[in-house]
């Protein structure tokens, strides 16, 4: 049977993935890389780790299956994070800056002060944060020695990860990258569909850096065949969170989806619908078919799984993962410890980049239970937030239920206590590394393996549905008291 090799190039580890053509996971490999912050609120990425995770493990998969099944590749990656190289030599000119980095604060602080945040929003979809790529472009340009004469004379080129791996695995013979990654830059308009003259000239971006924007289910090129012993069409091409958001088949408009892996991205469908947020959410494009964008709202937490790291790594409480559950279940019931893990900022509601994290409610009897117990609570907290601005935007009945996917998802505890504080269901389908499944789904599509996204939606099975069971005065008195938490880590 045909195969699809799905790439996963996330902020912490690459994966990649070998799909059946009914899209069934046959094998799978994985690498961690390192993460460098060199300052306060900085966070890089050796490209060198980016590029060699990804050829190993997908060497790994490879090695496992007759390569002449394997019809195409899907690439998903991790957004915003941004690089810039050598368009002879395919060298980076510097680290690559992380979608958490927040070096470029001063930039967007400027540039709200100057009066372009509503212009910039109308047109990307996007607000003036750190978070995305083109104020970190601006920022390698200004700061990089011989970057910007280099850009200006048409010798750099700039990407977003997927744009890198694609210019890598296809020997430098493509520059290009999808709509959903475009739609994370801060310089490319999603009503026009082209990268936006204005706003690349206000941050000093020469548009020569950018690569071509196509469809997520597009032809990308093929692979080097020196690479994996025959050339391998990449036809599918999606950013992590919108490669999610079409593995859980949300493709009918209000319909839900949230990924918690390093942070927690929750994405509402609106359709052909570019529906400006009131609330300080992001509207962006889900996916692209056929050159129709479908849009969404979407709501950013910065830490989500990266609390859990920090009990492990940080606090070193646990050493693995899987002790939250065990230690929040032995936590004091007496005790509310509340966990605001601010530590790179706030995303969405409230973009405050200069905010950091706090803890409230310690007492001397407070231990590793209760942290435990107040850090998982706080990715439950962060998503009705967003969820809360998503509804009052919509305004057309967002559908109830909650479809839940990443790595986070698989602590039973977590998950019924995002039920308990949404009030809502949220539902956990037996595939739950959909990232990856949308990428293959979209170069099996392309490659004319898969059915139309109707049909595909139809094969989305259900694990597992967590019920509400949380009384509603208990539910209202705890969300209250986060609320008074945030209010006071926004003042400091």
């Amino acid at each position: 049977m045909t195969q699809i090799l799905a790439i996963d190039q996330g902020t912490t580890s690459t994966r990649s993935i070998l799909f059946s053509q009914d899209l069934r996971p046959i094998t799978s490999a994985q690498e961690e890389f390192s993460q460098y912050f060199p300052k306060s609120g900085w966070v890089e990425h050796d490209p060198a780790d980016l590029w060699r995770t990804t050829l190993s493990t997908a060497r790994a998969v490879l090695a496992r299956t007759d390569l002449a099944k394997v019809a195409a590749i899907g690439i998903t990656n991790q957004r915003e994070t941004t690089l810039l190289w050598d368009r002879d030599t395919g060298i980076p000119v510097a680290n690559a800056i992380v979608w958490q980095d927040r070096r470029s604060a001063d930039i967007c602080a400027a540039l709200k002060e100057a009066g372009h945040e509503a212009m910039i929003t109308a047109r990307t979809g996007l607000l003036l944060d750190p978070y995305f790529s083109g104020t970190k472009i601006k920022w390698l340009l200004d700061h990089i020695p011989g970057a910007r004469a280099n850009a200006e004379a048409g010798k750099l080129a700039f990407g977003t990860v997927d744009s890198y791996l694609i210019w890598n695995l296809t020997a430098g013979r493509v520059h290009a990258t999808d709509a959903t990654n475009a739609a994370r830059t801060l310089i490319y308009n999603i009503k026009t569909g082209t990268w936006d003259a204005e706003i690349c000239a206000l941050l000093g971006i020469p548009m020569s850096l950018l690569p071509q924007v196509k469809d997520s289910a597009a032809e990308f090129g093929v692979t080097d065949p020196a690479l994996f012993g025959r050339a391998i069409p990449i036809r599918g091409v999606a950013g992590d969170q919108q490669a999610a958001t079409v593995g859980q088949a949300c493709f009918a408009p209000g319909m839900m989806k949230a990924t918690y892996g390093t942070g927690c991205f929750a994405l509402l469908n609106t359709g052909t619908d570019m529906v400006l947020s009131k609330n300080r959410l992001l509207t962006t494009i889900a996916y692209q078919l056929n050159g129709q964008p479908t849009y969404a709202l979407e709501g950013s937490i910065f830490v989500a799984g990266a609390v859990v790291q920090w009990l492990r790594d940080g606090l070193k409480i646990i050493t693995t993962a899987g002790e939250t559950q065990g230690l929040a279940d032995q936590a004091d019931p007496g005790q509310d410890v509340v966990v605001v893990p601010a530590f790179t900022g706030f995303g969405a509601p409230y973009w405050r980049p200069d905010s950091r994290g706090a803890i409230f409610g310690v007492t001397r009897a407070t231990g590793a239970p209760e942290l435990a117990k107040g850090a998982l609570e706080s990715v439950g907290y962060q998503t009705r937030d967003l969820l809360e601005a998503m509804r009052a935007d919509w305004g057309h009945g967002a559908e109830g239920v909650l479809r839940v996917d990443g790595g986070m998802v698989a602590s039973d505890w977590a998950m019924q206590f995002l039920a308990d504080i949404l009030g809502a269901p949220v539902d956990r389908p037996v595939v739950t590394e959909t990232t990856a499944l949308g990428a293959a789904y979209l170069a099996g599509l392309q490659s004319g393996l898969c059915p139309e996204p109707a049909r595909f939606a139809e094969t989305w099975v259900l694990e597992r549905r967590f019920a509400p069971a949380m009384p509603a005065d208990l539910r209202a008195a705890k969300y209250a008291r986060w609320g008074r938490a945030v209010a006071a880590t926004l003042m400091v």
